[in-house]
């Protein structure tokens, strides 16, 4: 069994990249809760018992994906998420939910967006937002007073044009953060072929760019390259996230797991995974159903991560000390 089977899409629908495999979560933990160190670090791990992701269980059930976490003040929450695209007669709608607690979510009525894949959600100086998204293979925005209507703007803020000299399929899984006077944005840029024997026949890797408006980007380089041995061609859906000490961390998935990288302010650490897939199955040498489209906010005092799993739904993970 393969996992990330493609779905071919309409010619008229925005082309979504390659979901998670599809699997069955259980009651108790399918993922490895320890954070993964090299062997000689690895003493030094256990003296100091760093935090690790722990298995909570689902969040919002049913054909859901790609969810993006915001904190709308007030110990409020607010989760954006797309239907997945095998969905029949789906148009590719986005959804939205709230919480006070980041584990009950509440869905808001009616429809958030059509056509629109992994949204991305961020909110601008004067307290509006702003939606970036994938639609026909680009990256595109909206924005919002409220967060519920959305008022498409125009043009596209990443194409597929960039400078590693890479021909991409398509853009995509865009996630941005503010960082003083400008925008940083990570995405996934989709390269025609596959990685040895890897699953998928195309090969996925990130890219970042910056923009001093939101709106005008420039591609700064590479953030993650893939195509070697440790991810097998392989990274989507980022996101950026600032942590307790000031710095700037990227998670995103691979056909392994979710990884995390710390932003350098020219570039990003190498990832190390934090969040590993388990298949029931040992004779799979890629796990059948890993984690995908990791988001992660911060509800009180401590760290979610929430997740998908194919056909099931948006899945959350707390760090525990």
């Amino acid at each position: 069994e393969e996992a990330h089977e493609e779905v071919p899409q309409p010619e008229d629908t925005p082309e979504p990249t390659i979901e998670e495999g599809a699997a069955v979560p259980r009651e108790e933990p399918t993922m490895e809760e320890t954070v993964a160190t090299p062997p000689d670090k690895a003493s030094v791990a256990e003296e100091t018992r760093a935090p690790q992701w722990k298995y909570g269980g689902p969040a919002i059930e049913g054909n859901y994906a790609d969810s993006d976490f915001v904190d709308l003040g007030n110990g409020k929450y607010r989760m954006y998420y797309a239907i997945e695209p095998e969905v029949p007669g789906n148009q590719l709608e986005v959804y939205s939910a709230t919480s006070s607690d980041g584990i009950k979510w509440v869905p808001e009525s009616g429809v958030r967006r059509t056509f629109t894949v992994f949204p991305d959600v961020v909110k601008l100086p004067d307290g509006t937002w702003r939606m970036y998204f994938q639609n026909a293979g680009v990256i595109k925005s909206a924005k919002s007073t409220d967060g519920l209507k959305w008022t498409d703007e125009s043009g596209a803020r990443i194409d597929t044009k960039n400078n590693e000299g890479l021909t991409f399929e398509n853009v995509a899984g865009p996630t941005t953060i503010a960082d003083g006077s400008r925008y940083i944005m990570v995405y996934s840029g989709a390269i025609p072929g596959k990685y040895k024997d890897a699953p998928n026949n195309r090969m996925g890797v990130l890219l970042w760019a910056t923009s001093p408006d939101g709106l005008k980007f420039e591609v700064q380089g590479m953030a993650l390259d893939t195509r070697n041995d440790k991810f097998y061609g392989w990274a989507d859906t980022p996101d950026l996230i600032r942590w307790d000490d000031g710095t700037i961390r990227m998670f995103f998935w691979g056909y392994f797991g979710i990884y995390e990288s710390t932003f350098t302010g020219n570039g990003f650490t190498e990832p190390i995974m934090v969040y590993e897939a388990k298949d029931d199955n040992p004779m799979h040498r890629f796990p059948s159903s890993p984690p995908g489209d990791p988001t992660l906010g911060k509800v009180g005092e401590k760290w979610y991560m929430y997740y998908g799993q194919h056909t099931k739904g948006i899945y959350y993970a707390t760090l525990e000390n």
